[in-house]
């Protein structure tokens, strides 16, 4: 059975998809896309794929089976309660939604119809070397993990379009979200410490360093570094109690000649992750088909969008500043234990 795509939104991750939907997995087809630019739709939209005039209808023809959205931040919040009205599983590309009353709009909406319908594109979670990482933390040969340490650096960002902000509200949700996976732990607490600025990057905010505090007491801390130059550069590694676990440095291969030994860095996030986004789409490929999602969930998103507002908080009080979830439905699995 081949399950039957609309994508909402054919900018440059819009699009990267519509390519892996088509020239790269099986079973599945794009037979619709809309964005607010209709020539942009229309130049995007594989061959036989339908333009639509705007997302509402793409949502509700009985062409589209399941829905990809890939548009601005907050326009998601209207479409994936249009999904889950219309009982559609839906990938929703990062962030989930914009703000705290959104995300339990959301998930209030989820929870009514009974079963989950979204999954979060929270691509790292699909990575081989992140899952063999978190198989080494809960295999539990080093014990109790204590401290992540989380590098996000990026080569450059467009001037003008990425804003102070967007280290903590855009790029930071992926280290969130990652540190909760690996850990099993929920945030409770967020500082925010900034440096002297980066020339590189005149007057953006740049680099921060974020310090997350768990429910079980281990610490978190996070480096973005969004004009650094180099590479697209992503670092990870855990300090348990017996031991420590690091991620490789991508591409592995290490060349070694008269000009000394050196190991090429990914450009950017799509070289990086390329092979985690084409797993997590495979695997909601499956869960779409059965009418449900299984990856990372509204609640989720729910937690790094209240991570992303308390880091907001923070880099202007310079103080902790608490993370305050709603009791965990049901829907969504056990909650975590809090230590005592």
């Amino acid at each position: 059975m081949t399950l039957r795509v609309g994508v909402i939104g054919t900018g440059m991750i819009g699009q990267d998809h519509i390519r892996r939907l088509t020239q790269v997995l099986s079973g599945v087809r794009v037979v619709g896309v809309t964005d607010i630019d209709r020539a942009r739709a229309t130049a995007a939209a594989p061959e036989g794929a339908e333009v639509f005039d705007s997302p509402q209808a793409l949502i509700r023809s009985d062409s589209v089976q399941a829905v990809v959205i890939c548009s601005w931040g907050p326009a998601h919040e209207e479409q994936l309660l249009e999904c889950i009205a219309a009982r559609k599983p839906v990938f929703c590309e990062k962030p989930l939604v914009t703000s705290e009353a959104a995300a339990l709009r959301v998930m209030e909406a989820e929870e009514a119809h009974g079963h989950r319908l979204v999954q979060v594109g929270f691509m790292r979670r699909f990575d081989a070397d992140y899952r063999r990482l978190k198989a080494v933390i809960d295999g539990g040969s080093l014990g109790a993990p204590l401290l992540y340490h989380s590098v996000h650096r990026n080569a450059s960002v467009p001037e003008g379009l990425y804003t102070s902000d967007m280290p903590l509200n855009d790029t930071l949700v992926h280290d969130a979200d990652i540190s909760r996976w690996l850990l099993d732990d929920e945030i409770t607490g967020v500082e925010v410490r900034v440096p002297r600025r980066s020339t590189r990057g005149k007057d953006l905010r740049d680099p921060v360093v974020v310090l997350l505090h768990t429910a079980s007491g281990a610490l978190v801390d996070v480096e973005i570094s969004v004009n650094i130059g180099y590479g697209y550069d992503i670092r990870g590694e855990v300090s348990c109690e017996g031991g420590v676990a690091s991620l490789p440095n991508r591409p592995a291969t290490v060349v070694s000649d008269r000009h000394g030994i050196r190991q090429a860095i990914p450009a950017d996030w799509r070289e990086r992750f390329i092979d985690a986004y084409d797993q997590e789409f495979r695997e909601w490929i499956v869960a779409a088909g059965q009418g449900t999602a299984t990856g990372p969930s509204t609640w989720d998103g729910y937690a790094a969008t209240l991570v992303a507002d308390a880091a907001l908080r923070a880099v202007e009080s310079g103080r902790l500043e608490p993370v305050r979830m709603r009791a965990k439905p049901a829907l969504y699995g056990e909650p975590i234990a809090v230590a005592a």
